[in-house]
């Protein structure tokens, strides 16, 4: 968090604290759990809601709030002028024509990854994917190659405080074992996912550097887990995928 200065307004700083803190797990809110999540007392909170009510980005019923479509403007606005997202769309539409599979670049924010760009060749998941999506990094193959290029004592920060509660059969819930995965995929440069988020989606990923080789994200491909073993399936769209990886690296050098 930026020092805070005469230069800055604690009240926006505050809204920015109550939108963020709705989500898939708490998509209508109270005024006092609003300000349980953020910390600011209730009637700061009670003011920055009613303001968010009064200017179309939060809908009311009395007890509580949600957020509006008109707040994705927010996101959306951010992700449409960031310039990693207009490099990749060409290069994620060419590596899923070439592979005839789904392929995602995406970031890590905190415990999730946020997809940035998105070409969908078949819907293989029960939900639809586009840019601004959210998942939990801890088992998704692009939020393991992300953290992949954190150091170690990091990576087990954001794993520490991920909820790690099972999403599928097959989903890793042990800190240590999903840490080995991690640690594998440092290793190696890539790694997949095989069941974890979803049954029968099964994915592979592979970090994007910027000029000074560090990872600004991550590129994956999807693909139904009844097609093709993990082996295959690495076999098939690794080599696609690391020349994407080399393209754009190249671009944002």
């Amino acid at each position: 968090m930026a020092n805070k200065s005469g230069d800055t307004i604690s009240s926006l700083a505050k809204g920015l604290r109550v939108i963020e803190c709705f989500g898939a797990d708490a998509p209508k809110l109270s005024i006092s759990a609003v300000a349980a999540r953020t910390g600011l007392d209730r009637a700061t909170a009670r003011r920055c809601l009613l303001t968010l009510h009064a200017e179309g980005y939060a809908a009311y019923d009395g007890k509580f709030f949600a957020l509006t479509h008109r707040a994705l403007r927010l996101g959306m606005g951010a992700i449409a002028s960031l310039e990693l997202p207009q490099i990749v769309q060409p290069w994620l539409d060419q590596l899923t024509e070439q592979i005839g599979q789904s392929c995602s670049v995406a970031v890590l924010d905190e415990t999730e990854i946020v997809y940035l760009a998105r070409a969908a060749q078949k819907r293989v998941m029960s939900i639809g994917l586009m840019p601004g999506s959210r998942l939990p990094a801890h088992c998704t193959s692009l939020g393991r190659i992300l953290l992949a290029g954190l150091p170690a004592a990091q990576a087990r920060a954001v794993i520490d405080a991920s909820d790690l509660s099972p999403r599928t059969a097959f989903s890793l819930t042990d800190p240590d074992e999903i840490m080995s995965r991690i640690d594998a995929a440092r290793r190696e440069g890539h790694t997949m996912v095989d069941q974890e988020v979803e049954i029968g989606l099964r994915s592979i990923a592979v970090p994007l550097h910027d000029a000074a080789g560090k990872v600004v994200a991550a590129l994956n491909a999807g693909m139904a887990a009844t097609h093709h073993d993990p082996a295959e399936m690495a076999k098939t769209c690794l080599p696609p995928m690391l020349r994407v990886q080399a393209g754009i690296a190249r671009l944002l050098a």
